[in-house]
C-alpha cells in the first residue's frame, strides 16, 4: 500500500499536480483522507525524502522539493523498461511472440485519444 502512496505522490509531481516547495497534508491528514494507516503514509514520507522527493522540515511540515524533470523521466523509463520484460517474458510463456506485443502496442497507440 506504501508503494501505491509513493508513487501517486511522484506521479503527482512529475505531471505538475504538486509544485516545488507546495505543503504536503500531514502524515495524520494524509492517512483521514486516503483511509489507511498513518504508518504506511510515514513509510512512503520517508521513502520519498529519501529519494530525493520531498523534504520535510521539523516542526512544519513535508515540501514537495526542485525536482529535475529529466530525472523522473529516466527512471519512468527504467520502471516501464522492467514492466516490458516482464510482459514478454509472460507473453513467451502462454506462446506469444514478441511481434504480438508489438502489434497490441501499435494497436493501443492507435485508439488512444491524444
Amino acid at each position: 500500500m506504501y508503494k501505491q502512496v509513493t508513487d501517486q505522490i511522484k506521479n503527482a509531481i512529475a505531471s505538475g499536480l504538486l509544485k516545488a516547495e507546495e505543503k504536503l497534508p500531514s502524515i495524520r491528514e494524509m492517512s483521514k483522507e486516503l483511509k489507511i494507516s498513518m504508518i504506511t503514509i510515514k513509510r512512503s514520507y520517508a521513502d520519498l525524502e529519501n529519494e530525493g522527493f520531498i523534504i520535510t522540515r521539523s516542526g512544519l511540515g513535508s515540501y514537495v522539493a526542485n525536482i529535475n524533470k529529466q530525472r523522473l523521466r529516466q527512471e519512468k523509463l527504467a520502471e516501464i523498461k522492467k514492466d516490458i520484460a516482464k510482459i514478454i517474458r509472460s507473453g513467451h510463456k502462454f506462446g506469444i511472440s514478441t511481434e504480438e506485443i508489438i502489434a497490441l502496442l501499435k494497436e493501443k497507440k492507435e485508439t488512444r485519444n491524444d
